[in-house]
C-alpha cells in the first residue's frame, strides 16, 4: 500500500539529527524501500492508507494498559483519594503496575504481592482504609482471587478488579487474546454473588471505561470487574488528551461521628448502597467479615428470612446499575434483517464489517457492549427489531449463552479460539452469509 514517507523522513532526522552518516544511511534504505514498493510487479493490488479524519485537539499513541493506569490515577484524582494497586506479576497484565509504579509521588501506592490471593485480599483491606483500592490479573490469577472476590460482594466496598484476558484453560497462551473469562467474572464465586462488569473496547477505551468503573463502585458499595484482553493491552491508537478540569467530580461522601445515635453499617440509601465508614473515626466503630450479616446492623445472623433479604438486596443493588447507565446505543439502521452484537476488543473488526457491509448493501446494523452486567436496559428491546442476532466472540459463545437466556433470542454464534482477533474479511463474510437476501445474493 502507498503511504506519504513525510512524517517518517522527520522521525528520521529527529532522531539521527547529531548523526549525520547514520541519518543519510537510513533516508537512503527508506527511499529505496519506497522506490522498490511502488515499482515491484509482485503484488497485483496496491492499497493506499488515508489520513484518518480525527477531532480537533491534541493527541498522544497510546496503549491499553497505560490508558488503563491513567485512567485508575484520574479516577482517583477525581474522587479525592489515594490510589491502592495490589497486584501479582501475570502477561498480559503487568504492564499495568509498571506504568503505576512511576508515579509514587502523586498519591500512588503499588504493591507487588507474593501471590495472587495476597494481591487482592490487600486491595480489599485498602478498600475498607477509604482508599481507591484496585487489583488486576488475567484468568488464572482471577480464578485464585475468587474467594476473596466474594468476600468484597458479601462486605460491600468498593474495589476494581481488572481481567486481562489472554488463551486459557490453565497458563494456556500467555502472549495470545482470548475473551473466554466472561462466565468466569460473573459467576465464579460461591453463592450468590453478583458483581458489575465492564468491557473496554480500545486501548483509549481502557482510560474511560476505567473511571466509569470506579465511580459505579462507589456510587452502588461494590467490587466492579473491568474486562480487556491481550489484543487491546498491547494494541495502540491515537488518543485524544481529554482535560481533567471539565470531567464531573466523583463525589463521595464518607459518615462523620453519630454524636451519641447508632451507627448502623448495614443502612441503605436510595441505591442500596452502604455507607462507607472509615475505621478510626468516633462512634462509627463497625465489624465487617465472609459471614451473613443482619440487614442494618451488620451483626453475624444466621436467621433464614433475613438471610433471603440480604442475598436480595446484593442481587437488586447490582441490578439497579442498569438504570444508572447509558442506554445502548446501535450504529446503522433501527431495524432490519440482522444486527451484530460484540463486545470487548471484537469492537474495530466488528464496526469496519458492519460499514463495509452496510455499504454493499446489507440489512445491517451493530450494537457493541460496554456493561456486560447488568445489561443496559434497552438492550432486550433493540435485539427484539431484527430478524437475526450474530454475535461474534473470540470464545465458543459465552455471550451469545446469556443473550439466549436472558432475552430468549435465538442468537447465532461466530466463534473464533486461535489466540488472534477478527479479521474484517471473514465478519463480512459470515453477514453476507446471514443477509443473502438482503442483496439479491
Amino acid at each position: 500500500y502507498g503511504r506519504d514517507m513525510d512524517a517518517t523522513l522527520r522521525f528520521i532526522h529527529d532522531k539521527f539529527k547529531k548523526l549525520p552518516e547514520i541519518l543519510e544511511a537510513n533516508e537512503r534504505a527508506l527511499r529505496a524501500g519506497w522506490a522498490f514498493g511502488e515499482t515491484t510487479e509482485l503484488f497485483g493490488l496496491s492499497y493506499q492508507v488515508e489520513s484518518a479524519t480525527l477531532p480537533a485537539g491534541t493527541y498522544r499513541n497510546i496503549m491499553g494498559n497505560q490508558a488503563m493506569a491513567w485512567g485508575l490515577m484520574t479516577a482517583a484524582h477525581l474522587s479525592k483519594k489515594e490510589l491502592f494497586y495490589g497486584s501479582y506479576p501475570i502477561t498480559p497484565a503487568s504492564d499495568i503496575l509498571h506504568e503505576l509504579c512511576k508515579y509514587k509521588n502523586y498519591g500512588v501506592c503499588t504493591v507487588q504481592a507474593e501471590d495472587e490471593i495476597a494481591a487482592v485480599c490487600a486491595a480489599l483491606g485498602a478498600a475498607y482504609g477509604g482508599s481507591m483500592a484496585v487489583t488486576t490479573s488475567s484468568g488464572p490469577g482471577i480464578a485464585l482471587k475468587a474467594e476473596a472476590m466474594g468476600l468484597a460482594v458479601m462486605i460491600e466496598l468498593p474495589m476494581l478488579v481488572i481481567d486481562v484476558q489472554r488463551g486459557g484453560p490453565s497458563t494456556g497462551l500467555p502472549t495470545k487474546t482470548e475473551q473466554a473469562d466472561l462466565l468466569q467474572l460473573l459467576f465464579g464465586r460461591n453463592g450468590e454473588a453478583p458483581i458489575p462488569v465492564l468491557a473496554a473496547c480500545s486501548p483509549g477505551d481502557c482510560f474511560d471505561t476505567a473511571i466509569e468503573a470506579w465511580r459505579i463502585a462507589t456510587q452502588f458499595m461494590v467490587p466492579v470487574v473491568i474486562l480487556s484482553d491481550g489484543y487491546i493491552a498491547n494494541g495502540a491508537e491515537p488518543w485524544l488528551i481529554p482535560d481533567v478540569t471539565s470531567m464531573a467530580p466523583i463525589e463521595i461522601q464518607h459518615p462523620s461521628s453519630k454524636s451519641g445515635e447508632q451507627f448502623l453499617p448495614y443502612s441503605r440509601d436510595e441505591n442500596l448502597a452502604r455507607p462507607w465508614a472509615i475505621p478510626g473515626v468516633a462512634e462509627l466503630m463497625h465489624r465487617v467479615g465472609g459471614l451473613e450479616k443482619q440487614d442494618g446492623t451488620g451483626n453475624v445472623s444466621y436467621d433464614a428470612e433475613n438471610h433471603q433479604k440480604m442475598v436480595h438486596l446484593r442481587a437488586q443493588k447490582v441490578a439497579n446499575v442498569a438504570q444508572a447507565i447509558p442506554l445502548q446505543e446501535v450504529r446503522g439502521p433501527e431495524e432490519g434483517e440482522l444486527l451484530v452484537l460484540s463486545w470487548g476488543g471484537t469492537y474495530g473488526a466488528c464496526h469496519t464489517a458492519v460499514q463495509t457491509a452496510l455499504k454493499a448493501g446489507r440489512s445491517v446494523a451493530h450494537c457493541h457492549l460496554r456493561h456486560m452486567n447488568p445489561f443496559p436496559s434497552n438492550l432486550g428491546e433493540i435485539l427484539g427489531r431484527y430478524e437475526s442476532v450474530l454475535v461474534p466472540e473470540l470464545n465458543l459463545g459465552q455471550l451469545r449463552m446469556l443473550i439466549r437466556a436472558k432475552y430468549l433470542i435465538d442468537a447465532v454464534g461466530f466463534n473464533k479460539v486461535k489466540g488472534k482477533p477478527f479479521s474484517v474479511v471473514e465478519l463480512v463474510a459470515k453477514i453476507e452469509e446471514m443477509t443473502a437476501g438482503a442483496a439479491g445474493g
